[in-house]
């Protein structure tokens, strides 16, 4: 990211926000403000890699498709970056996927940024009505699957490390720990 992205003024825009381009850094936009991570750590992309092969054949067979780290609106001016996320297809040069079109979304928890996975960004994905969430703790390893219900999510399921998640909406798969690392 450029020095001048740092000098900006805030409120960013979204259309400010979508020029920055691709960067390695991830970068995404609450309110008006940037949200600036690094790259995630390599048990953090490990257990994602996984997760795309575990549920990618899930989806095609319910005609949805996953994607990694892709841009989701959940409204204007409010665009974070899941770790994955199950809904329809959509065109494959897209910026942007628009959060109407998904079905499940997907955080890897970050020690460092914990609270933003578990509070923050629930909470802005259960606003923008993606019907599931799927929370992965990297220690100790644990999935923990929320359904929405109205405009909060409500816990559906768990697997604590060594166990199995069974998944069925939106796709249905199991998701064994064992595989995830």
């Amino acid at each position: 990211m450029s020095a001048e992205a740092f000098e900006h003024a805030v409120p960013w825009t979204e259309e400010e926000f979508l020029a920055l381009g691709e960067t390695t850094d991830r970068v995404e936009l609450f309110d008006g403000g940037l949200h600036v991570t690094p790259a995630p750590g390599l048990r953090h992309q490990d257990i994602s890699a996984q997760l795309l092969i575990i549920l990618r054949p899930a989806a095609t067979a319910a005609g949805l498709a996953v994607y990694q780290t892709v841009n989701v609106r959940l409204k204007p001016d409010r665009i974070p970056i899941p770790d994955l996320v199950i809904g329809a297809p959509t065109d494959p040069n897209a910026i942007v996927v628009d959060a109407a079109a998904e079905r499940l979304v997907c955080e890897i928890v970050s020690p460092h940024n914990a609270a933003t996975d578990r509070v923050l960004k629930m909470h802005y994905y259960a606003e923008a009505g993606i019907p599931y969430y799927l929370l992965v703790e990297q220690e100790p390893l644990a999935l923990h699957l929320y359904r929405l219900d109205g405009q909060h999510y409500v816990p559906q399921a768990k697997a604590e490390a060594g166990t199995v998640l069974n998944l069925e909406e939106p796709v249905r798969v199991e998701i064994d720990t064992v595989a995830l690392g």
